[in-house]
């Protein structure tokens, strides 16, 4: 399987330790945006770090990661629900000049405004649970040390994280440590283990994060400790839109604007804010959405419901 989170525990569960492989669904989702390089990375590591923290959700809704600030890039942002259906964009500010070695502070933080913010949104089959936000100034000289610091002052999670992107594929490494008894033997003994996995995984090399299969990068990295592997967590790319949303819109919009953007261009173009994806309206699909019976909307070959 191309696109997966893995699991792993230590024997004594002092340490969760995750991985996240994706191209299948990262190559979908940068199929119809257009960004410089530089941006394209940058999304991409947020985009595996979603998942990484997405995937201990232990409610069914979604986590929404973004990053936005006064740069050329207005605003980064990924989400990924529970069961690891993801989407992400990027906005950048219009005639901005972006710099293909520009770190991440210079394309987002220039004057020291840029937020890095954590959305905890639980889906509507959740009444009783209020969507939770946490803020936290954007620091570090990557998305994982900025989401590092944001673990361990707002969630007081021991954690590291590992990422890289490019246009082929997302890859994550996750160490965490987890909650123990404080003051008690097994505590010693569970920080013994943690500080043991930090020193193991910063033997990483980029090229090894980059170029391996996770299962090989854990047997590499771990394979004198005992580690309990989970079932592993497909992944795919999921946007929401659709040509029927776009000719809601386009009705909501009014017959008479439809019209005067017709009169400008053959085909109204409507492209999804989210992912890019192109929707065209020729003045017959147009047409169409004004017909006086809304059960039976035709627009081209399809019937919009």
């Amino acid at each position: 399987m191309n696109d997966e989170l893995k699991k792993h525990l230590f024997a004594d569960r002092s340490t969760r330790v995750q991985t996240v492989y994706v191209e299948d669904a990262w190559q979908t989702g940068l199929q119809h945006q257009t960004l410089p390089l530089c941006v394209r990375t940058l999304l991409g590591e947020l985009t595996a770090a979603a998942i990484l923290l997405a995937s201990n959700l232990k409610f069914d809704g979604s986590l929404v990661l973004q990053v936005q600030g006064d740069g050329p890039v207005a605003l980064l942002v990924v989400e990924c629900t529970a069961d690891l259906k993801i989407r992400a964009t990027a906005s950048l500010r219009e005639g901005a000049e972006i710099s293909e070695e520009a770190s991440m502070q210079e394309l987002i933080n220039q004057n020291g405004q840029g937020r890095f913010i954590v959305v905890l949104d639980p889906s509507t089959h959740n009444p009783h649970m209020q969507p939770y936000q946490g803020i936290v100034p954007l620091t570090g000289e990557s998305i994982a040390q900025a989401l590092e610091d944001y673990m361990l002052h707002s969630e007081q999670l021991d954690t590291r994280i590992w990422l890289h992107a490019n246009d082929h594929r997302l890859v994550g490494l996750l160490l965490q440590k987890l909650p123990g008894q404080g003051g008690t033997p097994a505590e010693a003994n569970v920080e013994q283990s943690w500080e043991r996995a930090l020193h193991l995984a910063a033997t990483i090399q980029p090229e090894e994060l980059r170029d391996l299969h996770p299962q090989t990068l854990i047997h590499r990295l771990f394979w004198e400790e005992e580690l309990l592997e989970l079932e592993g967590n497909p992944i795919q790319w999921h946007c929401p839109c659709s040509r029927e949303k776009v000719a809601s819109m386009l009705h909501m919009l009014g017959k008479a604007e439809v019209e005067d953007i017709l009169r400008e261009s053959a085909v109204v173009e409507v492209a999804c804010n989210f992912c890019g994806k192109p929707y065209q309206f020729d003045p017959v699909d147009c047409a169409s959405l004004f017909i006086d019976n809304p059960d039976n909307l035709q627009t081209g070959d399809k019937t919009l419901h």
